[in-house]
């Protein structure tokens, strides 16, 4: 206790320079969820906003003008730091992670009922006994006939705790009587992996969709299974691939490079370097790899493809992709939303920053798409624009460029037909998938005795299906197309979805990779 006040403001001094002195020596690079000091300039903010939770004339909802606010601060940063809202964070965190709590089915709204497409391999519907084709006529003693319930609402009835069971009373054709399934509900996998079969006797191919906490698991296992088959080549498809985990692509590129070989290294705003190294697993060093990358392969992907082509392991098949070699960590706000800062740039093993520019903004950054389409880049390699600057040499001497995306080794043109506006839209909309189940649904059993390799080789697709199809978007749907143009990719895609909903995993892309070319050049690449 001082008891003399005259010393007081000596020691309130001299304790707020101990402080400022102690705080100076503390390192808070890795703690997001630290307390910052107040400074002028967030008071202002948080004055602002005080003012007119009380002050202003109406009644405002000042958590959305934070949000505004936050995502304001964050456009002038650059392009992919990013806001999410606590709305957001459930289904942002379930996506990542590679699975969520159900009961394992994929599902539309038919006529009025929950209608089931398929169930989930190995899932908790499966294992109940429902098949593809039931209607979820209840839930637990609730209705769910004749409603039109929205996604979320419905996934809200069915979803619950792990382990927990819900009783559904199903309507199957041909039954007299509903039939009541106790579904216990578990972990259900959101795949990253699209698919996984052989496409030569030696050649595996395995698709990657996104790089979520999941995704090494299910490619190792993938991997696994087609070495068994006799798979000494891999077409490792990341076309469209945004990204996800560094640490997981990190994992994948381990499968591939010799021990102690760069897969990659990061630098931070203070200049720290973080190196990151192949060790000593790896069950594919001495196969050959082709990567598939196109203009939709971000972040991770380009990892991948970056680490393999500087170490001049495999092959880079396609097009220029999409140029992100920014770093992002997810850091909570407090509130449940959450921001994803960009805290650091990755290299490629040679020294390689693959970012494009965003300086000019987020809009111009974003149009880049547009642009390659305007410039050629996408169906002619010499329309590709590269900087003498920004140049490196592999350790076998390879020629490869930095400063927006991975050029690839072989290039292969966007194919315009498989590109379809209009195909993309009836795909995007759920069109081909809710037309094809119900033609399902007139006979399933016609399919019974076609094993899945003789559909995807031999099965055809009739043009009167075709017609139907259009018949079924123009009159339930109140849309005027025709397919005159592209009948043929029409009927690709029908096929493709009927094959899915028979057969499941990887038959959708199996059915579609008949007729692409990238697939087709690995596989000349391969026989060569």
């Amino acid at each position: 206790m001082i008891k003399d006040k005259k010393y007081i403001p000596f020691f309130i001094g001299l304790a707020i320079a101990v402080g400022i002195f102690i705080g100076g020596k503390l390192n808070f690079a890795d703690d997001s969820n630290r307390l910052f000091s107040s400074n002028n300039k967030k008071d202002k903010l948080n004055r602002l906003i005080d003012f007119i939770d009380y002050e202003y004339l109406e009644e405002v909802n000042t958590d959305s003008i934070v949000d505004v606010t936050v995502n304001g601060i964050l456009d002038n940063l650059d392009p992919h730091s990013v806001y999410i809202p606590k709305s957001d964070m459930k289904r942002v965190a379930e996506n990542m992670k590679g699975d969520f709590v159900g009961i394992g089915i994929s599902f539309l709204d038919h006529n009025g009922f929950i209608t089931v497409i398929k169930t989930i391999e190995n899932g908790p519907s499966e294992k109940a006994g429902i098949k593809g084709g039931d209607r979820i006529v209840m839930a637990n003693g609730d209705s769910l006939n004749g409603y039109r319930f929205s996604d979320e609402q419905l996934i809200n009835k069915l979803k619950g705790p792990i382990d927990t069971d819900v009783v559904l009373k199903v309507y199957r054709k041909g039954e007299p009587e509903l039939l009541e399934f106790t579904v216990t509900r578990d972990l259900v996998p959101i795949k990253s992996v699209d698919a996984a079969y052989m496409l030569t006797e030696r050649l595996g191919y395995i698709k990657i969709n996104r790089f979520a906490e999941s995704t090494y698991k299910e490619f190792k296992k993938e991997l696994k299974k087609l070495k068994g088959l006799g798979a000494n080549e891999l077409a490792l498809d990341l076309r469209d691939n945004p990204g996800g985990f560094l640490n997981i692509a990190e994992q994948i590129v381990d499968e591939f490079l010799e021990d102690d070989k760069l897969i990659l290294y990061t630098k931070n705003k203070r200049g720290t370097i973080e190196k990151s190294f192949a060790t000593r697993k790896g069950d594919f060093e001495k196969g050959h790899v082709y990567v598939l990358i196109d203009e939709n392969s971000a972040s991770a992907s380009e990892i991948v493809a970056g680490a393999l082509q500087d170490n001049d392991k495999g092959t880079i098949i396609g097009r220029r992709s999409y140029g992100k070699g920014l770093v992002q960590r997810e850091m909570e706000l407090g509130d449940g939303s959450a921001v994803r800062l960009t805290v650091s740039r990755y290299y490629t093993p040679t020294g390689r920053s693959i970012q494009r520019a965003y300086k000019k903004g987020s809009k111009d950054y974003y149009d880049d798409y547009a642009n390659r389409i305007s410039s050629g880049e996408l169906v002619d390699a010499e329309k590709i624009k590269v900087a003498d600057s920004l140049k490196f040499t592999t350790p076998k001497g390879k020629i490869v460029y930095g400063g927006g995306g991975i050029i690839p080794d072989v290039f292969v043109a966007l194919d315009r037909s498989m590109q379809n506006k209009t195909i993309s839209f009836l795909l995007r909309r759920g069109l081909v998938r809710n037309f094809v189940f119900e033609e399902l649904e007139k006979d399933r059993k016609v399919y019974d005795t076609i094993l899945r390799d003789d559909f995807i080789s031999d099965f055809k697709i009739s043009d009167d299906l075709v017609f139907a199809f259009q018949d079924y978007i123009n009159k339930k749907r109140n849309l005027d197309i025709t397919f005159v143009a592209y009948h043929e990719e029409v009927k690709q895609y029908l096929k493709a979805e009927l094959a899915e909903q028979l057969y499941g995993f990887g038959a959708f892309h199996e059915v579609v990779n008949k007729k692409d070319v990238m697939i087709d050049e690995v596989v000349k690449l391969s026989l060569n």
